[in-house]
């Protein structure tokens, strides 16, 4: 096929070069067109951007993100944009806020975004698709894999992530459990300053979970652990420690202890991994299957309700309100040895939560049933002795 000057079509019209050539003919027509000399002011000159160049505005982009929004944004701008930007130079420099997506707006579009990133290379799109497949949706394999691949990349929370399933033994059987694969995942997650993981190896050495028990070490990890969580709190905090003249109850409301061994300092509580809030908000609006609250509602729904049988043998959430991992299997999670009604997935979850709101709660079972007991003696003995008094 021949133009109007008799000149023919290049072959390949959809190429990277016949598009440079489109934009720098449509440029030099709108300079032309504006009185002014082609390439300058006058002409566009976001055309005449190499694609790798823009590809790298992109990436910067995507690197600074502070929300899923910001990129999406940005690649909403143009379709130019919104073409590049499916380059894996960018997928793989996705920011962790960027990649921050919530359980209200998943979807098979937000699935594919963050395949597509994994795909690139991003281990965080790793740690959090892993954690979103294995416990929200399911499947074990593909998001246990996920999580190795995040783990061999360095990933400190994928690699606490594993040594919390191996402790447990989740998503398996009980016989499943590998102590000592947990402890040496969690000396590698320690060494890299993850500070759940060293707290959580200095309770193993301590009960010699794991590990060969030394109390003193245990001990010693524990202040070390505590001594970094103050660290991290003081530095990302404007105002860390309360005034002398804030409420008491304020404080109990937005701060913790940060000592294992009674500190009373008081500061903001941190903010939880992306993927522990997205399986907070998941399992809020979806009961686990054969949890004691959906065992509840099918009760209501059948008209009767639901037997003390049926609580016990539900499924539970961890008791730490910032976790969110729920159980693979009927009593994974290890129970409060006082009171027997909180449960957590890791000691150092019930670390944290102890200081946080247990704390204060927590009251030995055996106690409160002997004193039941106690009480449903002396009124079987009252009414014996009524009994027995001969009638006026």
């Amino acid at each position: 096929m021949r133009t109007r000057r008799g000149a023919c079509y290049s072959p390949c019209q959809g190429g990277p070069e016949m598009r440079r050539r489109k934009r720098r003919r449509v440029g030099a027509e709108g300079a032309a067109s504006a009185g002014g000399v082609p390439g300058t002011v006058g002409g566009d000159m976001f055309d005449e951007l190499p694609d790798e160049l823009v590809v790298s505005i992109l990436a910067d982009v995507a690197a600074s993100a502070g929300s899923p929004a910001d990129l999406a944004g940005a690649m909403l701008t143009c379709k130019r944009f919104r073409e590049l930007g499916q380059s894996k130079v960018v997928h793989a420099r996705v920011s962790p806020r960027c990649l921050a997506v919530r359980a209200r707006s998943w979807s098979d579009a937000v699935h594919r975004f963050l395949q597509r990133c994994v795909d690139a290379g991003n281990v965080d799109a790793c740690y959090l698709l892993g954690m979103i497949r294995f416990y929200c949706l399911g499947n074990r394999g593909s998001g246990a894999a996920l999580m190795a691949t995040a783990a061999m990349g360095g990933h400190r929370e994928a690699l606490y992530s594993l040594a919390v399933i191996q402790f447990n033994g989740s998503g398996g059987t009980k016989d499943d459990k590998d102590l000592r694969a947990g402890a040496a995942l969690c000396v590698r997650a320690a060494s890299l300053g993850h500070v759940d993981a060293l707290r959580e190896l200095g309770h193993c050495l301590q009960d010699g979970y794991g590990v060969p028990r030394s109390v003193l070490y245990g001990r010693r990890l524990l202040i070390k652990a505590n001594a970094r969580e103050f660290a991290a709190a003081v530095a990302s905090s404007a105002s860390p420690l309360r005034s002398a003249g804030t409420g008491r109850k304020a404080s109990r409301r937005h701060s913790c202890l940060l000592s294992d061994f009674g500190c009373h300092a008081a500061v903001a509580a941190g903010e939880p991994h992306a993927a522990n809030r997205f399986m907070v908000d998941w399992f809020a609006a979806r009961p686990l299957a054969g949890s004691s609250a959906a065992a509840a509602a099918a009760a209501a729904a059948a008209g009767s309700a639901a037997s003390a049988e049926d609580e016990a043998a539900g499924l539970r959430m961890c008791s730490y309100a910032l976790c969110g991992r729920p159980e693979t299997r009927r009593h994974e999670f290890r129970r409060c040895s006082v009171c027997g009604v909180v449960n957590y997935c890791s000691r150092a979850c019930q670390a944290l939560h102890w200081k946080i709101a247990h704390k204060a709660e927590c009251t030995p079972m055996d106690r409160w049933l002997d004193a039941a007991a106690a009480i449903a003696n002396h009124n079987a003995a009252a009414d014996d002795v009524a009994m027995a008094a001969p009638a006026p």
